[in-house]
């Protein structure tokens, strides 16, 4: 991930630091960083949202329901969900907030393909929508979205700033932008409790339910890579966005980003 914004004084060169590390699930393979998280999400479709639930031990939904109420005072009618994978948050969002349209956009279409399914077996295809999509290159014009929504997805994008670029271009002026990403806890005994078992355990679960070892391995390295807490904060407010927020949630485990345009 690219920092490209460059400003002379330490917190920014902190940023690209911390920006520029560039982690990817197989370190053997050619592909770019893009192609390489498609493929991984392909692989583990079928079992995402069950592993998902059974490693946060459920927690996960208390989050994302969390992120949501953010939303509420504004009462969106226009919500684009970025990296939607089988289209989870999506459909939390239109029961939560009950926008007009909800549009999921994602480079895996094996999660795109389960996420269909889920949404035509509730009976809300006539509401939400997902579709092959880079969040890179936003295939909408500018100014469409009252709200926008990311849940454990920035951190794949493989240029964060473009990425965080192309939202402020589709959100509506008044517009609010809402990540739910990972972080690392920092108080004791939880970051040493959280580093095992994100480490050890975790990729463990992955390679004995999904079938993949690899892409849980990946999951604690992006995590670690990716900045977090003041230093997101800063990079947001860097692409434009304005009244930057970060609550961290369970002891820090995850946080919740929400921004403005």
């Amino acid at each position: 991930m690219t920092f490209s914004i460059l400003l002379i004084n330490k917190n920014t060169l902190t940023l690209r630091a911390m920006s520029d590390k560039k982690v990817v699930p197989f370190a053997a393979s050619k592909l770019s960083k893009k192609e390489q998280i498609a493929t991984m999400f392909n692989d583990i479709a079928h079992r995402y949202d069950f592993l998902n639930h059974f490693m946060s031990l459920g927690i996960d939904i208390m989050w994302r329901k969390k992120a949501l109420k953010l939303l509420k005072s504004l009462q969106p009618k226009k919500m684009l969900d970025v990296a939607t994978g089988t289209g989870d948050f999506a459909i939390m969002a239109n029961k939560m907030l009950n926008p007009d349209t909800i549009t999921g956009i994602d480079i895996s279409e094996g999660m795109l393909s389960f996420g269909r399914e889920k949404i035509n077996n509730l009976g809300l295809s006539d509401k939400i929508t997902l579709q092959l999509g880079d969040s890179e290159t936003i295939s909408f014009p500018d100014n469409t979205f009252d709200a926008i929504t990311v849940a454990y997805g920035v951190r794949n994008f493989e240029n964060l700033e473009k990425g965080l670029a192309e939202m402020l271009r589709v959100l509506k002026p008044g517009g609010k932008l809402v990540i739910l990403e990972f972080s690392n806890p920092t108080v004791f005994p939880i970051k040493q409790l959280y580093n095992l078992y994100f480490r050890y355990i975790t990729p463990l679960i992955g390679k004995w339910i999904a079938k993949s070892q690899a892409a849980y391995s990946y999951l604690p390295e992006s995590v670690k890579a990716f900045p977090q807490g003041q230093e997101m904060c800063n990079i947001l407010t860097n692409t434009g966005f304005q009244a930057v927020t970060c609550k961290k949630l369970t002891f820090g485990i995850s946080s919740i980003y929400c921004a403005s345009r």
